[in-house]
């Protein structure tokens, strides 16, 4: 490979260094590109872009690893891994990101100064692959998606050209980036908006899972009493018998009722006290938290594990919907599914901010389902169809997907993602930026 590129930042299979170099969060697949670029600054990417493209070689780029959706062979991988810096202004509320960084980053820069970014569930997801698919998290349905935080993006093209990408440079480019996901190049860097966000009420309530009908079917008529400034989640969790967790948790069976607030802690508690009302909890851990333990919420796991995960976005949850997801997640259900989870939407991220079309999936979507079975014996061969049943159980209430939310189920579904005309739009867009669809569109999406 002839280029500028310095020859640490090149790794090939019979390397050392590429298990870590292609490594990803969700390890059902196993990557193996053809090469990977390491790239350390932005003229590493441009370097890299110019030669696959004069050896017509397909590209596409890693951050994180969190949505690998197939092998890469064939492909030079470009992972930005390294572009991690991450710089807050707080006169004008913004954080400069490169293209690597994640959540937690710019979580421990923010703080500081009282501000918050709009983050997913999990402060260990990528900045830029959230933003790129749209983004939902806690503060989503007061602040809109992540994607609406999104000032300016740097970017290397399929021509090689650095490109400082905003509303008034490049809009359609700028557009599509916001929620277009994949297919436009390698970002480099983005500028996000930042909020004054210092702390919230917030956190899980355990419930037994044999509670799950009750709390559902509560749940549901809840939420639509809440205030934007409120998101709340309830997932049914089948917990493996891990001693890190506390044991009345270790192999149970549980309802996981997930809540933020950004009022009072007083109101927090008025508004939450029908859901504690329900059922008596395990554990309650809702209470006033710093935004830099809002991980503590949904405690997502943290380290790489074989999953097979499914998810769909729902126009509305009757109680026929409710009924249909108990009945493959349920109490009694023998199942290898570890979680059933519903999301709670609406609110701000309904609200089309600004000027042009942006491309944010699923903003008329009331709820989204995400499905997870683990790829680990003797279950991995039934974990497909336990995450498809759940999804196929509540298919006449589904509204489409969010691209953030696709696991390997998700195959030749994702352009279905958007209605015609975001797609056509985002068509266009790629045809003028990647006439040769040397970036995949379909394999990878963060």
């Amino acid at each position: 490979m002839t280029t500028s590129i310095t020859a640490p930042a090149l790794v090939r299979p019979e390397d050392p260094a590429y298990a870590a170099a292609v490594a990803p969060f969700v390890t059902t697949t196993a990557p193996r590109p053809d090469l990977v670029v390491e790239a350390r600054s932005p003229a590493d990417v441009v370097a890299a872009v110019g030669w696959a493209r004069e050896e017509g070689r397909a590209v596409t780029v890693q951050a994180t690893g969190h949505q690998l959706l197939a092998d890469l062979a064939g492909s030079v991988l470009i992972s930005t891994r390294h572009l991690d810096d991450v710089r807050v202004d707080p006169l004008t509320c913004t954080a400069v990101v490169g293209g690597g960084a994640r959540w937690q980053q710019v979580i421990a820069a923010a703080v500081p100064h009282g501000l918050a970014p709009v983050c997913g569930s999990s402060s260990h997801v990528g900045v830029v692959g959230f933003c790129l698919g749209g983004g939902h998290g806690p503060l989503s349905r007061a602040f809109g998606a992540g994607a609406d935080q999104v000032r300016r993006v740097p970017i290397v093209t399929a021509d090689g050209v650095e490109r400082d990408v905003d509303a008034t440079h490049e809009p359609d480019l700028f557009d599509a980036l916001r929620g277009g996901k994949t297919g436009f190049g390698v970002v480099t860097e983005m500028e996000i908006a930042l909020h004054p966000v210092a702390r919230l009420y917030g956190g899980g309530i355990f419930f037994p899972g044999e509670a799950s009908p009750q709390l559902l079917h509560a749940w549901r008529e809840w939420v639509a009493t809440l205030p934007d400034d409120a998101t709340s989640s309830v997932a049914l969790l089948r917990l493996p018998p891990d001693p890190s967790l506390p044991p009345p948790l270790q192999g149970a069976f549980v309802t996981h009722l997930r809540f933020t607030f950004l009022g009072t802690a007083a109101e927090g508690a008025a508004l939450l006290a029908p859901m504690r009302a329900v059922a008596t909890p395990i554990a309650d851990m809702v209470d006033e938290m710093p935004f830099a333990a809002i991980d503590a919420v949904h405690a997502d796991p943290t380290d790489p594990m074989p999953i097979w995960d499914d998810s769909a976005t729902l126009g509305a949850l009757p109680a026929e919907a409710v009924d249909a997801l108990l009945a493959v997640a349920g109490p009694g259900v023998d199942t290898s599914l570890v979680m059933a989870e519903l999301r709670h939407l609406g609110g701000a991220i309904a609200r089309r901010p600004g000027r042009g079309h942006d491309a944010v999936a699923g903003r008329d979507a009331a709820f989204n389902l995400y499905a997870l079975a683990p790829m680990v014996p003797p279950v991995a061969a039934i974990a497909p169809a336990a995450a498809r049943g759940a999804v196929d159980a509540v298919r006449p209430w589904a509204t489409g997907g969010l691209p953030n939310f696709q696991g390997p189920a998700a195959g030749g579904r994702l352009g279905a993602l958007w209605d015609d005309a975001t797609a056509a739009f985002l068509a266009g867009v790629r045809e003028q930026y990647d006439p040769a669809g040397m970036f995949r569109t379909v394999g990878l999406l963060g």
